[in-house]
């Protein structure tokens, strides 16, 4: 076993409940750790025996594309599009962070992380 991951993948997206933050978008990072067989990989040296982060970007880069108002909805189906491609993954963990959210206080961030 082992973990491809991704971390501190930026985006400007539109995502948020509030109107406001669909209309002039904000900054998010998220961070995706893939666990699977790399055996295979480390053995041929083929990237089609592995979990593709190039692939990974893409799925998370086609996700943010598309408004959403939760980070548990962004977290949800970026998970839905790993399993898709790489069905037989083990698990799939992503964190969702949304910078400086508009909470009326200073705050880096407010993130969400689940696992499918």
């Amino acid at each position: 076993m082992g973990t491809v991951a991704l971390e501190g993948v930026e985006f400007f997206a539109y995502h948020g409940v509030f109107e406001e933050e669909h209309r002039i978008g904000n900054r998010f990072s998220i961070d995706i750790w893939v666990e699977a067989d790399v055996a295979t990989a480390g053995e041929t040296d083929s990237l089609a025996d592995t979990v593709d982060y190039q692939r990974l970007y893409r799925i998370m880069e086609e996700v943010m594309a598309s408004p959403a108002h939760l980070l548990e909805h962004i977290g949800g189906q970026i998970i839905g599009g790993v399993r898709s491609a790489y069905p037989a993954v083990n698990l799939v963990t992503v964190k969702v962070s949304k910078l400086n959210p508009p909470i009326g206080a200073i705050c880096s961030r407010a993130s969400i992380t689940m696992n499918g």
